[in-house]
């Protein structure tokens, strides 16, 4: 069994889901969202730190996979998100695991078989995967979606190996 952590990175919230994957099987471990704390950016980047460090350490996830940036029109609010996705890579690798990262078109594409799905979307599918679980919202839910990727690519060796057995 490995114990996945799916990160998807926001300066206000951080979603974060945890997996178990087990062969082919996956099994919700927790999700929730860490809201930001604090009136500079120092000191949000620092919560944000302090707090996803926390999860690491009560979980104790083996893989760990965060979401890519996409660039968008605002340069300023592009670069703040890169900080905190910088963060979101920090922790597990002073953890000592390695990070895969994602393109949301992949993470999507992944979960829902369609790489421009919408949130809500993101979410059903991420239930009818994890059934009976509670989803902290929507950053949560793309956090297990990440995490979910992460297992089906390789993140998590053994539920690549069974998937591409069952394909073949």
């Amino acid at each position: 069994m490995i114990r996945v952590i799916g990160i998807d990175p926001g300066l206000r919230n951080l979603g974060w889901g945890i997996i178990d994957v087990s062969g082919p099987r996956l099994s919700h471990v927790a999700n929730g969202v860490i809201v930001s704390q604090g009136d500079d950016l120092a000191r949000r980047l620092l919560s944000l730190h302090a707090q996803l460090t926390r999860v690491l350490v009560t979980y104790r996830p083996q893989s760990a996979a965060v979401e890519q940036t996409f660039v968008n029109k605002d340069g300023a609010g592009t670069l703040k998100l890169g900080q905190a996705r910088g963060i979101a890579m920090l922790v597990p690798a002073q953890a000592g695991l390695e990070v895969g990262e994602y393109a949301p078109n992949t993470v999507k594409k992944t979960v829902v078989g369609v790489g421009h799905a919408d949130k809500g979307q993101v979410a059903h599918m991420v239930r009818m995967q994890l059934p009976g679980i509670e989803i902290a919202g929507p950053d949560a839910a793309d956090a297990l979606a990440i995490a979910i990727c992460h297992a089906h690519h390789g993140g998590a060796s053994g539920l690549a190996a069974a998937v591409a057995r069952a394909s073949a």
